[in-house]
């Protein structure tokens, strides 16, 4: 199968997800990580639309894409007006971007009800839209065919009209976009093959040796963008839109995490290099962590669970071969196997995670059974450990006496003060030891008493190790109340994930009191991450 094209639109229509907003200086920092991982085009955003979009295609001008072709999206010429007075369209010409991708109506429904105006002034449009962008600097112009699925179902001789209109126009790129999210794989496999086709008679009507690219752009209304984008590269499809994770409007787009690694490692579909496939995690991440969205756990190849494993069973057939339980290596897309460990775990659970961390079982008479024993009274009084790695092995690490603590507390208070006409003030101080030494009184404000709590420890390891801390945040905060019979004295359960520019690992406290289970949780995240400096010393 011929290498596939990677057109990445997390910057445009990634960002009408709800909750995902960019900056300009986001959306640099996000196009120089798809450059990295050799995404073919990136757009970037509208930049006749608003400010932030043209800024940030101002500030692309000084960088250098050793992989991608930056893209700017627009629309056809306004009815009425020549494209020459079309500001959007001018827009895409003077942006600096060398490829123009634009979109048109090809449901009927849109032109008669949405733009009011007749069938062929629409066809118009399109052609003279593109045959301008084709007349100026840009180096390729791509044809969006909005709602064409739809509107082929409704109407196919009109929606195939416009494509021709299109390629009349001069567009080097046609992407058949399933607006609505609403066809299903075989539709998406018969009407793909009958575009191929038809564009295939429309060159040799005309002897053209010029190939029209048709690429395909799906949502995920149904639960099926990335099986619909797939199902169109095996109808004969030669570009692939998506986002990364997935983001878009309503349920999504087509998600690049996914579709990337099927087509490489699945279909043999080459699109980007083994190399720069290891980073799909990274990117993954990166984006979500700029989004500011908490990265999904299931997603598949590059989620945190994606290779995570349970059950007893499972467990002892991966530790004797991985195939039997793991469709591929998750190396091959930067991630890793992981062993979950719980109530439900047998012992081979436990040698795997043992090994995992770096801890051995047998000094000090520490064997698996042990560990389950007391993994089984822990979960019993509320812990969790299928979702807190990071407490599971300071756990086991006490259990053999092989922990070294990174910090030791000798006191913190927190102060919560609440004035009639304004929100709680809280304030918290702390005292630690570190290697016998008691450091300093710290305090520091907060905007809870967690996070005042989290900002004066913090600030008192700072002291001790300096800038470690800078990276670390916080990814997610979770309190569950494990019997809610006892009312406000009920025992609770804290869930903490952090991250930093690498890594998500999560911890977990529980008490009657919610700052006490919060303390756990957050000494623990901390301990975590200071101990892997401290052994990668």
């Amino acid at each position: 199968m011929e290498p596939i094209l990677l057109y990445d639109t997390t910057l445009r229509d990634g960002t009408q997800g709800e909750k995902i907003t960019f900056s300009g200086e986001d959306k640099i920092k996000i196009a120089k990580k798809l450059d990295e991982l050799g995404i073919h085009y990136i757009e970037g955003g509208w930049p006749g639309s608003n400010v932030k979009d043209k800024e940030f295609f101002e500030s692309a001008k000084n960088v250098v894409f050793k992989n991608s072709r930056l893209t700017a999206f627009g629309s056809t010429h306004r009815y009425g007006i020549l494209p020459k007075n079309d500001k959007n369209l001018n827009a895409i010409i003077d942006c600096g971007a060398p490829v123009g991708t634009i979109f048109g109506k090809t449901w009927d429904l849109h032109v008669e009800k949405i733009l009011r105006i007749g069938l062929e002034d629409n066809l118009d449009m399109i052609r003279s839209s593109l045959a301008y962008l084709k007349n100026s600097h840009l180096e390729e112009v791509h044809y969006d065919a909005e709602h064409f699925f739809d509107g082929f179902k409704e109407n196919r001789d009109y929606a195939l009209q416009t494509l021709s209109a299109a390629v009349k126009g001069g567009a080097d790129a046609i992407g058949l976009c399933d607006t609505n999210g609403g066809s299903l794989p075989h539709e998406i496999e018969s009407i793909v093959t009958e575009v191929i086709a038809y564009i295939a008679n429309l060159s040799a009507e005309k002897n053209s040796t010029k190939q029209v690219k048709i690429g395909i752009h799906t949502h995920n209304d149904c639960g099926l963008a990335v099986a619909n984008s797939i199902t169109a590269v095996g109808s004969g499809a030669v570009i692939v839109q998506g986002t990364i994770n997935g983001y878009g409007e309503r349920c999504g787009n087509a998600d690049l995490t996914s579709i990337i690694p099927i087509l490489n490692i699945k279909m043999g579909a080459s699109c980007i290099s083994d190399e720069n496939l290891k980073k799909l995690r990274m990117v993954s991440l990166f984006v979500s962590e700029t989004a500011n969205m908490t990265p999904l756990s299931s997603r598949p190849f590059v989620g945190k669970s994606a290779f995570a494993h349970k059950g007893g069973i499972h467990v002892n057939a991966i530790m004797k071969d991985s195939r039997s339980y793991e469709h591929m290596d998750p190396s091959l897309v930067g991630n890793r196997q992981r062993v979950v460990v719980s109530d439900m775990s047998g012992k081979s659970n436990i040698e795997y995670k043992a090994k995992e961390l770096g801890i051995s079982l047998d000094d000090n008479g520490l064997d698996t059974g042990n560990i389950l024993s007391k993994i089984k009274q822990m979960e019993k009084e509320g812990y969790q450990f299928d979702v807190a790695d990071g407490t599971f092995q300071i756990m086991v690490e006490k259990l053999g006496q092989q922990f070294k603590p990174m910090f030791d507390l000798d006191s913190f208070r927190v102060t919560i003060e609440k004035n009639k006409d304004k929100p709680c003030y809280c304030h918290a101080t702390i005292k630690i030891s570190v290697d016998d030494q008691v450091q300093d009184i710290t305090a520091a404000e907060g905007f809870g008493p967690v996070s005042a709590l989290d900002n004066a420890l913090r600030k008192a390891l700072n002291k001790v190790y300096p800038h470690v801390l800078d990276p670390v945040h916080l990814v997610d905060f979770k309190v569950r109340v494990l019997d809610g019979s006892d009312g406000t004295a009920a025992r609770v359960r804290v869930l903490i994930e952090s991250r930093d520019e690498n890594s998500i690992w999560s911890t977990i406290g529980v008490s009657e009191d919610v700052i006490e289970a919060s303390w756990q949780a957050l000494a623990d995240s901390f301990q975590h991450k200071l101990a892997r400096l401290d052994k990668n010393k």
